[in-house]
């Protein structure tokens, strides 16, 4: 996966931080203190992807040697993805489908918001983990993206060691940020995948202009001073003369892309077909 994505730097943007699994102290360094078990043994490849030379690289690699396996230990594993674009309607899966047990460890995220969608909000999709079997409905389920990281009403810059955001770029419409369960573990016997809804939201007048405008988007719910109203099954009833002036929710399409840690109970090589490090390189 890409070096940066790997140590919590969304967006490509380097900034001083320290979580409890990365750190950051001078805003030139990546650390990453994650355990990381082996049975026989273990290899670490950085690959230089790019076309420009890098003359001088540091790394410190510590480990214990470990006679045997301990108990109940896992194999830790990240999963990088890109989404640039998808279907309106389709929610951003930053975790496909897993089999086996293991713990979901968390993520983070960053997201090029549509300029295009002007002064709208990005952030009102729920975040779901689908444990065990479910189907339709999730065991563990959101209210909101600055919701899952826990703040409120927008997204400002912050760091604590469970989540935070790095990157918060309201004008840029640019915004990363990462949440790791450790005090609240997420465990799965069977299989687990994530997700999270490509949903925004903004007010009725100018969600109306965005449509006309024909800028990709489906309005799905409106709250106002009188209540709460469902329109998926009417998206077009927003044009209604009687339509409260409130704030619309609407499906929408950004630019995603996100790393994902978890431990699984055997090594996985790619996941959803996508291709190993070593089968993209040649």
């Amino acid at each position: 996966m890409p070096f940066g994505d790997f140590f919590g730097y969304g967006l490509a943007k380097v900034v001083k931080f320290e979580t409890t699994f990365f750190s950051n102290p001078e805003g030139r360094s990546f650390n990453c203190n994650i355990p990381m078990p082996f049975k026989s043994g273990a290899k670490v490849l950085i690959i230089n992807e790019s076309d420009k030379a890098i003359g001088l690289l540091f790394f410190d690699i510590d480990f214990v040697k470990l006679n045997n396996f301990p108990t109940g230990a896992m194999y830790f594993h990240a999963f990088w993805k890109r989404q640039k674009t998808s279907a309106l309607g389709s929610d951003y899966e930053f975790l496909p489908q897993l089999k086996g047990k293991g713990r979901y460890l968390g993520v983070n995220m960053g997201i090029n918001a549509g300029k295009h969608y002007e002064n709208t909000w990005w952030g009102e999709g729920e975040v779901k983990m689908f444990i065990d079997n479910d189907q339709k409905f999730p065991t563990w389920n959101g209210t909101g993206a600055e919701d899952y990281i826990g703040t409120a009403w927008g997204l400002g810059q912050y760091t604590n060691l469970y989540q935070g955001a790095t990157v918060a770029n309201d004008s840029a419409k640019q915004y990363a940020f990462y949440r790791f369960h450790v005090k609240d573990e997420i465990i799965f016997r069977e299989n687990f995948r994530a997700s999270i809804q490509q949903i925004g939201g903004g007010e009725r007048d100018l969600v109306r202009k965005l449509i006309k405008n024909n800028h990709p988007l489906k309005p799905v719910t409106v709250q106002w001073e009188g209540g709460f109203r469902r329109l998926l099954d009417n998206p077009k009833s927003i044009f209604d003369e009687d339509f409260p002036s409130g704030w619309v929710n609407f499906y929408r399409v950004d630019d995603y892309a996100s790393t994902a840690y978890f431990y699984l109970d055997k090594p996985v090589s790619s996941l959803a077909g996508l291709a190993s490090l070593e089968e993209r390189i040649k």
